[in-house]
């Protein structure tokens, strides 16, 4: 990058301070990343309008929402055609072998008939579509996703199961927590709540079973107690209220709705919503969780730190199995 410098021409003028050439930073520089986000931080400018457009480094997505069945074909349309015209005037070029689109539904009887294309070719359609680490199907069922973790689960319980006989409990928990929380704790707010979460509640216990070499008919209640390990549920709890009181903003509470004084005015309002998958999101759940907390740990929330520490001791102590406890 020695003796490589650009400058900035705005209105006649060119800037006095000049920097490296960005088409001329080598492949894994740190300056790489920094580069590509300011040659395409104006892309969700020209798009953000009728679209929600959401860029982490260079994975981006674009999300489009209409009740109208017409409109949402016309404004899809419009979109491409504006991206199209960005491209060309960025010098950069679609790779059709890593763009698709989903369409998100209740139900899969729900589809509708619908081809996206770029210059004459069609944008493949799928079911299911990796973000940021999770496996978004179209139905927003986590069957893919659980499918996955429940593979990296079934290595992790095996490898616990191999070092067993060779280390301590101690370590053991070391390694519990590795390569069964990290895996169970990334993303469980959004997954957490699904159906199919059992099936990793099931590899969870085998893993404390194996730790604690207790025989496949044990309860894990206790085991839970003694490791200090929350289960999967009280998990997804801990983890959906903190990022509820991490983002209280994005919530309302009773009393901005009604001026009545009653116990319950500082709880937060839960929207009427009849769509059970939306009941079973991270919104109208973390409402629904926060109003059955005891008044004094919910007497904490101003303070995330002793909010966490007091949520997770309750949470420790009553060793949830189920979401209905």
């Amino acid at each position: 990058m020695s003796d490589s410098y650009q400058s900035i021409l705005i209105k006649n003028k060119y800037s006095k301070n000049c920097f490296s050439d960005w088409e001329k930073v080598k492949q894994g520089s740190i300056l790489g990343p920094l580069f590509f986000l300011l040659y395409i931080n104006d892309l969700p400018g020209i798009i953000n309008d009728i679209s929600k457009p959401t860029i982490f480094a260079d994975d981006t997505n674009i999300i489009f929402a209409h009740s109208n069945l017409t409109d949402f074909k016309d404004e899809i349309n419009i979109i491409i055609e504006k991206i199209s015209k960005w491209f060309q005037a960025n010098l950069l070029i679609l790779n059709f072998d890593k763009t698709n689109y989903t369409q998100f539904m209740a139900k899969p009887k729900l589809a509708v008939d619908i081809h996206i294309s770029y210059k004459a070719n069609l944008i493949n359609n799928t079911y299911n579509t990796n973000f940021l680490g999770l496996t978004l199907d179209s139905t927003l069922s986590w069957k893919t996703h659980i499918d996955q973790l429940s593979s990296k689960l079934n290595s992790a319980c095996y490898i616990i199961r191999s070092l067993r006989s060779i280390i301590s409990t101690k370590k053991l928990r070391t390694i519990y927590f590795s390569y069964v929380h990290s895996i169970i704790a990334y993303g469980i707010i959004f997954w957490g709540n699904s159906p199919y979460s059992n099936n990793i509640f099931k590899l969870q216990k085998r893993a404390i079973r194996t730790i604690m070499n207790a025989g496949n008919r044990v309860s894990c209640c206790e085991l839970f107690k003694k490791l200090n390990i929350l289960p999967l549920h009280s998990q997804y709890i801990l983890s959906l209220l903190l990022f509820v009181v991490q983002n209280i903003e994005q919530f309302t509470s009773n009393s901005e709705v009604h001026s009545t004084n009653t116990r319950h005015r500082s709880d937060l309002y839960p929207p009427s919503i009849k769509l059970t998958k939306y009941q079973k999101a991270i919104y109208y759940s973390g409402i629904k969780f926060s109003s059955h907390l005891p008044q004094n740990i919910k007497n904490l929330s101003w303070n995330v730190k002793k909010f966490k520490v007091a949520l997770k001791r309750f949470l420790l102590m009553g060793s949830f199995y189920t979401l209905d406890e």
